[in-house]
């Protein structure tokens, strides 16, 4: 015990003092906010004895090694500080605003961390670090959703106290002087320890547990961060499990063949090719031109919906176009984020590892619904109430041909209310509308791409619209956005244009992905239909999908025949023995939800450090159920992924290749 005591001693009155207050600092507050998100999520995790004897013993390994950087990065400074200046009166009281400082922060983190998992149920993952790279979006959007002035004077008050607490229990009662080649050793092993600990102990030993919230509660929030900004891009063929690159582009082939209904002479020569290369689609009846209007709706749960058995009313008018219109009942969104939706929508590919293709490098002039509709006399837009350089939407469009239109180009005066993420649906539909008028007056037809941002936090919207108050939660922002798009259709039925466009209602992914499993498949389902009384028939397509085989659909309504590199299905044209499937991810785990001959789903779920498991997929989609085997699905699977990822690094997934393949003999 005396020991003990004499380390104390020493590290209160050492050089190190302050790194050993952050290291406690932090140590703590992991403690805490594990013990405060169990509190909050007891319902959902597994409470047993050993599965929490299990959190906290990983949690403790993640606390340390956290607590370690933080320290190791201040002891750093520890180096260069003299001992002139550690021993100096005036240093005293700077330490004081060191407690202060160090408190505000932990308090701060603690805070965040609380709502972050109300909102997304996990902890910091590489959405908090995107939303550090968007800080006029993320600042406004706290600004407008949370009292931020009583909360930083609480904030504030509870540091002052916290670091007058510490100065009277731990700060130093005699500066201890210290060699530099001391200060400077301590450093190093602090670093080092930190850096084996990270190396010994990766992420890998949070996924101990069958359920999704025991493992995000073991892992330390700020370690999270620090590991999804480090992993922010992630090799396919490095980290997740492979197939020989021959094998992997006879799959991915036979998929845009099939996805294409190729006929079977254009298959086989195409197999033993050097590279991948495009299948012509066929033409369907006569050709049409009609506009298309792609509304994506943000975060649009199925559930949110009556036809989906909401009971709250919350969605009358797409209830309504989904009764006069199609309606896909087994849809699901490829991702967690909006640039997943977009992606999906307009390039039709399944969802890599790591950052969506529309934050990516060399992600221009790929094929999209754009390229195929621009060679067909079209006008391409993409319609955003917000700041399009948010997620690098506007980049991204424009670099594949779009025309971008966002709350930039917007004249305030046609705006009557806008809140920190974009222009309220309503006024954005109207700019909508606009757009489509001069399109039929220069009788050039038009795809108007659009996103919506209302139904998102702080959920403000203009009062008096509906019957739910502003900024009183989703539902109420759920109800304003179906308030807009059953506004924006009665204002179509009056124009000209009406008859002869295709209007689209799909969600850009679900309000919320936390689940008990990594990949929960019901927080995946989302609602998407297509009205268009002179084009289609009300109807239900009850065939298992992905938002990647929206594009594929909508060209085939237009009838023409074109060379396609789509993975996407044609859902209103299905083919014979055509497999029923659909694409998932969060950001490191991509799933194959596959429908089986014998009428059973399984889930092929890849993980880094080639990780590979199949699961059972119960009656309600929420249980999984582990099995063995399976390797053709596994392999079906790579075809899709291993397929896409080539595709897109050899630079083969492009729109010239597309158009180029039109001049060739088939």
């Amino acid at each position: 015990m005396r020991t003990a005591r004499q380390i104390v001693a020493w590290l209160r009155d050492s050089a190190f003092h302050f790194p050993a207050t952050v290291f406690l600092g932090f140590f703590f507050i992991g403690l805490l906010s594990r013990c405060v998100l169990l509190a909050m999520a007891w319902s959902e995790i597994e409470p047993a004895p050993a599965e929490l004897l299990s959190i906290f013993g990983r949690g403790f390994v993640f606390d340390l090694v956290a607590a370690f950087y933080a320290a190791a990065v201040v002891a750093i400074f520890s180096v260069l500080l003299g001992n002139r200046l550690g021993a100096a009166r005036a240093y005293r009281w700077v330490r004081y605003v060191q407690y202060a400082l160090l408190a505000f922060l932990l308090i701060f983190v603690l805070a965040a961390e609380i709502t972050f998992w109300l909102e997304f149920g996990v902890r910091f993952n590489f959405i908090a670090v995107d939303y550090l790279v968007y800080t006029q979006e993320v600042i406004g959007n706290i600004v407008e959703s949370y009292p931020l002035t009583p909360i930083l004077l609480g904030v504030g008050t509870a540091a002052v106290v916290i670091s007058w607490l510490i100065g009277r229990v731990w700060a130093p009662r005699q500066y201890q002087p210290m060699r530099l080649r001391v200060r400077a050793a301590g450093a190093a092993c602090m670093l080092l320890g930190a850096v084996a600990l990270a190396n010994v102990f990766d992420g890998g030993l949070k996924d101990r547990s069958s359920n999704t919230y025991n493992n995000e509660l073991a892992a330390n929030g700020v370690y999270s961060f620090f590991q999804a900004y480090r992993l922010n891009e992630l090799d396919f063929k490095r980290f997740y499990a492979n197939l020989p690159e021959a094998e992997a582009k006879r799959r991915v082939q036979h998929e845009i063949d099939e996805s294409a209904h190729a006929r079977p002479h254009q298959q086989g020569p195409r197999h033993a090719a050097a590279t991948v290369a495009p299948a012509q689609v066929p033409a369907f009846g006569a050709e049409k031109r009609p506009n298309i209007v792609l509304i994506t709706v943000e975060s649009l749960s199925a559930d949110y919906l009556g036809v989906f058995g909401n009971k709250k009313n919350l969605t009358p008018h797409l209830d309504r176009l989904a009764q006069d219109g199609l309606l896909f009942t087994n849809l699901y969104a490829i991702g967690t984020r909006t640039v997943r939706g977009l992606e999906a929508l307009s390039a039709a590919l399944p969802p890599l590892p790591g950052q969506s293709v529309v934050r990516r490098r060399n992600n221009d002039q790929l094929f999209t619904l754009g390229s195929v509709l621009r060679e067909r006399g079209y006008a391409t837009q993409f319609i955003y109430g917000g700041f399009g350089y948010f997620d690098n939407m506007n980049a991204y469009f424009a670099a594949n041909g779009y025309e971008i239109i966002d709350r930039s180009s917007m004249p305030r005066e046609k705006v009557g209310f806008a809140n920190i993420w974009g222009v309220a649906d309503e006024y954005l539909l109207n700019r909508t509308l606009e757009e489509l008028d001069q399109a039929h007056a220069a009788r050039k037809p038009l795809l108007a791409h659009v996103m919506t941002t209302s139904n998102h936090r702080p959920y403000t919207y203009p009062e008096g619209r509906i019957d739910i108050p502003s900024k009183t939660g989703r539902n109420g922002a759920v109800k304003y956005t179906d308030y807009a798009i059953g506004k924006f259709i009665e204002q179509a039925r009056a124009k000209p244009w009406f008859d002869d466009t295709i209007f689209v209602v799909v969600a850009d992914h679900c309000a919320s992905s936390a689940g008990k499993e990594r990949l929960s498949i019901p927080k995946f389902h989302i609602p998407a239909l297509v009205y268009a009384p002179k084009y289609v028939k009300p109807g239900r397509v009850e065939q298992l999908a992905s938002q990647i085989d929206i594009a594929p659909t909508l060209l085939g309504l237009l009838g023409r025949s074109y060379p396609s590199l789509f993975l996407g299905h044609d859902l209103l044209f299905p083919k014979v023995g055509e497999e029923q499937r659909a694409f998932i991810a969060n950001y490191q785990e991509i799933g194959y939800l596959r429908l089986g001959e014998d009428g059973v789903r399984r889930l092929v779920v890849f993980a880094p450090k080639k990780r590979v498991q199949v699961y059972r997929v119960g009656a309600d989609g929420a249980a999984l159920e582990p099995e063995s085997g399976h390797e053709d699905l596994v392999r079906e699977a790579l075809g899709y992924y291993q397929g896409a990822d080539y595709l897109l690094r050899q630079r083969i997934y492009h729109a010239l290749a597309a158009n180029e393949a039109r001049t060739q003999p088939q």
